[in-house]
């Protein structure tokens, strides 16, 4: 009888160590973009990077699981996400109202304004829809952008695009009047040898209702254990330096916002 209990109690202890292994091994799969630097890019030998992709990387961590990626177009990237194709999606998704019908969001992880930026002779002075009025205004088609630029500027042409470097390609072209777009990612591109040709004309003031409190971490609808493990994640990292530190190595100034 000892000896059966023995052997009981070791293959119970086998059990329990299984399965805290493979709750350690656990693999969070994370959708993403890949055409939206700085914050997720493809590199030519397709890699992942930006500042989500960091981020994911310290959430993962500080959740004590394996994160892997998946690069997902930005127009399928909810269905994808109802699929299961991954379990979260962090690639600067505007936390809105219309979005929180079909997923869960998380807390912001950040929040930055967005801009208006045009050629470096263009004649245009600001970003109010007077200023823009007869524009044609370049803008990634399936964002708050893309909304915000379709409700205001209803006097210009707006003309959607795949991806942010395309819409950079037109305005750099002469194709398009102006683009609009994060500040973040307009001051990325015109730092660059591509972005030369253009200049910022100014921030846009955010409309909550249209650009919601700011970028979210979206999982499926009811997975609400693991929006919780985000958030504690996300105020462990602001807490602990992590965020500051992968903040610093993108930005200038710190892009986590004003509370929302």
């Amino acid at each position: 009888m000892r000896t059966a209990l023995r052997i009981a109690l070791a293959a119970s202890a086998a059990l329990l160590t299984l399965g805290v292994a493979q709750a350690q091994e656990k693999t969070l799969r994370i959708g993403t973009e890949g055409a939206y630097p700085p914050f997720n890019n493809l590199t030519a030998d397709g890699q992942l990077v930006g500042f989500d992709i960091d981020i994911a990387k310290a959430l993962c961590d500080e959740m004590k699981v394996t994160c892997s990626f998946v690069a997902q177009d930005w127009d399928g990237i909810i269905p994808a996400l109802q699929a299961g194709k991954f379990d979260a999606i962090v690639a600067s998704m505007s936390i809105t109202p219309e979005r929180a019908e079909k997923v869960d969001f998380t807390n912001k992880y950040y929040n930055t304004p967005p801009a208006i930026a045009a050629p470096k002779d263009s004649d245009i002075k600001g970003v109010t829809k007077e200023d823009l009025a007869g524009k044609t205004i370049g803008v990634q088609a399936a964002t708050t952008h893309f909304n915000y630029s379709t409700k205001t500027y209803a006097d210009s042409t707006i003309k959607p695009y795949p991806t942010a470097q395309e819409y950079q390609l037109d305005l750099a072209n002469g194709r398009v009047d102006a683009v609009n777009d994060d500040i973040t990612v307009i001051e990325g591109w015109l730092a660059t040898p591509d972005g030369a040709c253009c200049k910022l004309i100014g921030a846009i003031t955010p409309d909550i209702e249209i650009h919601g409190p700011g970028a979210g971490i979206a999982v499926r609808k009811g997975d609400t254990a693991l929006v919780d493990q985000f958030n504690k994640a996300i105020d462990a990292i602001r807490a602990n330096g992590k965020y500051k530190e992968i903040n610093d190595k993108y930005f200038k100034y710190d892009v986590y916002g004003g509370e929302s």
